[in-house]
């Protein structure tokens, strides 16, 4: 009998039966399809040997005016901005403390370092740097305590621990302070010593004859300070004082690698707290039936407040100077269901609920947590270039800006901070997306807070509106307070609850709700922007599911996909099933579309059902309108353009994509695998004994580059493969033209076929064609 030529429709198509889909694939992974047939696709190398911290999951990609190329890297703990294969820390920094609000303790054999710091502000995972402490007296010294630590466990709201390099010993009985044994001093404040150098105006200093919580008054000249109170015991000569000069910078609160559901416990700070709760501490041992609070301070703090004193939720009464609850107005204890308790002398005292200024609150105890609270949801960047500068945006939080002049060793700072700037006015202090209009260079915030409380307030009124897109005025990205004389202005949007993503294209700004699509335009004085609804009752599925190409944009929706191209449009997906029937849509923040313009794909990464991290990938063919899927880890994707190459990460490795054909340096399995095909007269049993491959080994990098054909025999629909076999195909020549195996003899019978494909051999690159195959019909029923 004559051979038959096998004949394959373009793409996979898996949301068929595989009977209907004769003459079609069903299966395949790391395989894209070109000029109609299928091939393995690129490989990838790491971009550098080199890593970060985190998860990254977002990529910018710009160059300033002397041609550095930079690399923006956002990760769930910190933001990078890549140069030279180096990755440079620019986190900004949330806090920095005064010296002498920080103290530590070690247990000997023990790398655990207790660190206590009222009011800290810190998640579990940040990021903290230690300076001015001094060695604990052992293993523990001063270079060892003096660098960045990212943070243990959350003790409390004013202690944490940390993991040093080395085990503590016998001797790390010290807390931080440095001691001076030159100091003089009889009755008075005045102390002398051999330098002040190390001094610092309202450090704690500690020792003989030194009054409790006595610091630093005044620093007098080179070898004099003042005490803020008189010494005792009488003359000290050659005394040894302590001091402490330690300090903390914090950087931003770190977000979640995996999200929280829901809201309350887990979502937030220790205790619900938020990073700009008010704090205080008590001035007295505090009994359980005490209704006289002493606290250091009352600043903030009104009659009907609630307080938080460890785990006892407090009702402020009456306020008599830094006393809370005096006369006929006592503070009632264990409020909201707590139990009052004694505490001791020096605890910290936060505001919780019920004063005026609502960014000194902590949520929590009772209440339900904003999901917008840091670290109740994964963290996700946005950034873009201002001229050679940079603006980032941790989704939900501040904006911030690193300049560009002061270097990669420079921190990105708060965007109201920065000096090369005038005229700061109303700069939103919370978003969900900041965007650089490339055409009219407008800095727009969308999800942000309104306007300050005035025209002279520099900063927003940080109260967030989900639906409120602000922009800045032309040309200066700190100026949002609308005037006659600036471009600065606001929209809000109509349709929808919530703003999810805007995606620039060559003509407009497309803006998705989770309900509706919009356009926004620059259309000039006076309103700057308009905005018009595109389209209702549509969904997306993450705020980086949507990518433009030119004016066209395409988006994955809940369950299913997109694209604008001058209308809304659902786009027919041949393996949609495949895709949203294993997802796990607890992490559907984590999806990301990249685009790879040299193949004119479109691939949407994402968490299948059982993974908590991106595991599977769907593409899109534009240009062939045909679909195909796989495995693959990638967190973020950038396609080319000023780098020559696709970019992604993957664990903590930035990656180049189409880089030969091989998963970095090891052997890449890609198979493709085709729909059953009855061969022969329909019904009958058939014997296929040959298949003469027709296949393209062009590009590889192995000298012999092979294959493996698989075919598979089934004996009725229902049933499985009932026979299997499989021979190799490998290239023996190059020139002049390309020899391979000329045949493959095989025995398998059934009444349907399914061909597999699978290269599973470093440096093999294949393009399947047209193969043929030898069938004649079997005795057998």
């Amino acid at each position: 009998m004559p051979l038959n030529k096998l004949i394959f429709q373009p793409g996979i198509s898996s949301d068929i039966t595989p009977y209907s889909n004769e003459g079609g694939f069903v299966d395949g992974d790391k395989i894209r399809f070109r000029l109609g047939t299928p091939e393995k696709i690129g490989g990838w190398s790491k971009y550098s040997a080199n890593t970060y911290e985190g998860s990254a999951r977002r990529l910018v990609n710009w160059v300033a005016l002397d041609g550095s190329d930079f690399l923006g890297i956002g990760t769930h703990l910190k933001y990078y901005i890549e140069e030279g294969q180096l990755f440079n820390d620019i986190t900004p920094i949330r806090n920095t403390t005064s010296a002498g609000d920080v103290t530590f303790s070690a247990t000997n054999g023990s790398t655990t370092i207790t660190v206590v710091d009222p009011a800290h502000g810190a998640n579990e995972n940040d990021f903290v740097t230690f300076s001015g402490a001094a060695t604990l007296g052992g293993t523990i010294t001063a270079a060892i305590l003096n660098i960045e630590y990212k943070i243990v466990s959350i003790i409390s709201s004013n202690s944490y621990t940390i993991t040093s390099s080395v085990a503590a010993n016998g001797s790390d009985t010290g807390n931080g302070f440095f001691t001076d044994a030159t100091c003089d001093y009889n009755n008075d404040p005045t102390i002398t010593m051999d330098s002040t150098a190390s001094l610092i105006v309202g450090i704690p200093v500690t020792g003989t004859g030194i009054p409790a919580n006595a610091t630093v008054s005044s620093i007098t000249n080179g070898t004099t300070f003042e005490l803020s109170a008189s010494t005792t015991g009488g003359s000290v000569t050659n005394g040894t004082l302590s001091f402490n000069v330690s300090k903390a910078v914090y950087q931003i609160n770190t977000g979640l690698d995996v999200t929280v559901g829901g809201t309350g416990w887990g979502a937030g700070q220790w205790s619900g707290t938020t990073s700009g709760a008010l704090a205080t501490q008590l001035n007295e041992a505090l009994d359980a039936s005490e209704t006289a609070i002493d606290v250091d301070s009352s600043t903030g703090i009104i009659a009907g407040d609630l307080i938080l004193i460890e785990n006892e939720l407090i009702t402020v009464g009456t306020l008599s100077s830094n006393t809370l609850g005096t006369g006929g107005g006592p503070s009632t204890r264990g409020a909201s269901g707590t139990t009052a308790a004694t505490h001791a002398d020096n605890t910290l005292v936060r505001l919780a609920v019920g004063n005026e200024d609502s960014a000194n609150d902590f949520v929590g105890w009772g209440n339900a947590s904003s999901l917008t609270v840091s670290g109740a949801q994964i963290r996700l960047w946005s950034h873009d270039n201002f001229g050679e500068d940079l603006i980032i945006n941790p989704r939900d939080s501040g904006l911030f800006y690193w300049d560009k002049t002061s270097g990669v060793s420079a921190r990105a700072i708060e965007l109201s901070a920065t000096t090369i700037f005038s005229g700061e006015r109303s700069v939103p202090t919370v978003a969900k997306q900041v965007m650089v209009s490339d055409s009219d260079r407008h800095v727009i915030a969308f999800g942000c807070d309104g306007l300050g409380a005035s025209l002279t307030s520099t900063q927003g009124n940080g109260i967030q509106d989900p639906l409120l897109i602000r922009f800045s005025s032309q040309e200066n990205p700190v100026d949002w307070f609308p005037t006659t004389t600036n471009t600065a202005g606001d929209i809000r949007l109509g349709g929808g609850s919530e703003f999810v993503q805007a995606v620039e294209t060559k003509e407009q700004i497309l803006v998705f709700t989770n309900k509706s699509l919009h356009s926004m335009r620059f259309i000039g004085p006076p309103f700057t922007f308009g905005i018009k609804e595109l389209s209702k009752n549509i969904t997306i599925m993450s705020p980086s599911s949507a990518v433009a190409v030119d004016d066209s944009v395409f988006w994955m929706g809940v369950d299913t996909f997109y694209m604008y191209t001058g209308q809304t449009q659902q786009i027919p997906c041949s393996v949609k099933d495949k895709v949203f029937l294993d997802f796990n849509f607890d992490e559907r923040d984590k999806v990301h579309a990249g685009v790879n313009s040299e193949f004119s794909e479109i691939t949407w990464f994402y968490p299948s059902a059982s993974s908590v991290e991106i595991d599977k990938y769907i593409t899109y063919n534009y240009l062939e309108n045909i679909w195909y899927f796989g495995s693959l880890a990638r967190q973020a994707w950038l396609d080319r353009g000023i780098k020559n190459l696709p970019v992604a990460t993957g664990g903590q490795y930035l990656y180049n994509h189409e880089v030969g054909f091989d998963d970095d340096g090891s052997a890449m399995t890609a198979f493709v695998e085709s729909a059953p095909m009855a061969l022969g007269d329909a019904g009958r049993m058939a014997f296929l004994n040959r298949i003469v491959p027709d296949i393209n080994f062009s590009g590889s990098t192995s000298i012999n580059p092979s294959v493996d054909f698989t075919v598979k025999a089934r004996t009725h629909s229902g049933s499985g493969f009932t026979q299997t076999d499989t021979d190799t195909t490998q290239r023996s020549a190059t020139s002049p033209v390309e020899a391979y195996t000329e045949k493959l003899d095989l025995r398998v019978r059934g009444r349907t076929f399914a061909l597999r494909v699978e290269s599973t051999t470093v440096g093999t690159k294949f393009k399947l064609g047209t193969p043929q195959v030898h069938v004649v019909p079997d005795g057998r029923r």
